[in-house]
């Protein structure tokens, strides 16, 4: 078996999976006050995140550790090239967190509408800045023969700033549907409203980005090569209409799923662009880091795939039992009971 292909698979499945479930708390996390009327309805626009967003970061622990370990030489060259760009991304997730956590820990209005901004600013951060690193990697970084030569302030190129507002009205879209049915009140109508008027800031982002990445980058090789992955870029169009067309006809909850959908297909076509490459080139690709120069040996990713056969369906498992255990939105005198508010 090809275990370096494999894992390749599966680096991408996880960030695919990252992206499309942490996605919705981010979104919330930065544009869920917009929808909210008044401390209480604050309240339970935070409250409606609170038993999920740490375990979809579990993706993105998973993600890296994955990196770490199938893929070494590519984590130490992120982590020595790009390290300004990671540690302000760090920064940001811990600052995140720690605002989700401490809100409600005081039930004092300019404490918890600290923590509520520090949880706006920090969110927008991570989903901007998720968008730019994966954005240089789509386009390909500066790498030649003796490692980057790019700087920090050129990871700011148009293309990358144009997938990172791609990410963040992806994120929008996808939080303020899960508010959409998650909200307690007017709220979840307050959002299906903003959601239905930011998907067309999403679309126009959308087809900038597809129209730009076809005449300005790399990803399109693969695809002309192999007329199956254009199934992928299909399936991201179909489902962000069909996000739309089931938000307007009342069908929040579906919406939101094909919302995930469009995140998914999105990021899956996005590495499927770059394969075999896992950071590209911009210079030439010789220089690029790929699945085969990368890779660990063989033993150790025959060891991490029945790891992960063994491991990731339990994950799912537990995530999947979460979401069926708060199926149902805890009402206001609840989520007050709980001190979650």
């Amino acid at each position: 078996m090809d275990y370096a292909k494999i894992w390749f698979v599966l680096w991408a499945v996880l960030w695919t999976a990252y992206f499309a479930l942490d996605g919705f708390d981010l979104g919330v996390g930065f544009s869920g006050w917009l929808a909210a009327d008044g401390a209480d309805e604050r309240g339970g626009v935070f409250s409606s995140v609170g038993p999920f967003w740490d375990g979809n970061e579990v993706w993105l622990i998973t993600a890296g550790g994955a990196t770490f370990a199938a893929f070494p030489p590519v984590y130490a060259a992120l982590f020595s090239w790009l390290y300004p760009a990671l540690f302000l991304l760090l920064f940001s997730l811990i600052a995140r967190g720690v605002a989700l956590e401490f809100r409600g820990k005081v039930a004092s209005a300019p404490w918890k509408s600290f923590w509520e901004r520090t949880a706006a600013v920090s969110s927008l951060l991570v989903a901007l800045l998720l968008g730019v690193a994966f954005g240089n990697i789509f386009r390909g970084l500066q790498i030649g023969p003796d490692g980057y030569a790019g700087t920090f302030l050129g990871l700011l190129n148009p293309y990358a700033l144009l997938t990172g507002a791609l990410f963040c009205a992806f994120f929008f879209f996808h939080g303020q549907l899960w508010l959409s049915f998650k909200a307690p009140g007017r709220a979840a109508d307050r959002a299906a409203a903003l959601a239905g008027k930011g998907w067309y800031a999403l679309a126009s982002l959308f087809a900038a980005f597809v129209v730009y990445s076809w005449a300005g980058t790399g990803l399109s090789g693969n695809f002309l090569e192999r007329r199956a992955l254009l199934l992928l870029p299909l399936l991201a169009v179909l489902s962000l209409g069909a996000a739309r067309l089931l938000l307007a006809g009342g069908r929040r909850r579906a919406a939101f799923l094909a919302s995930f959908a469009a995140i998914a297909t999105f990021s899956l076509t996005g590495f499927a662009g770059i394969y075999p490459a896992l950071l590209p080139s911009a210079i030439d690709p010789a220089f690029s880091l790929t699945v085969y120069d990368s890779a660990s040996s063989a033993y150790t990713l025959r060891l991490m795939t029945w790891v992960a056969v063994l491991l990731l369906p339990v994950v799912i498992a537990c995530q999947l039992w979460v979401h069926r255990l708060f199926a149902v939105p805890l009402s206001a005198a609840e989520l007050k009971k709980s001190g979650m508010y």
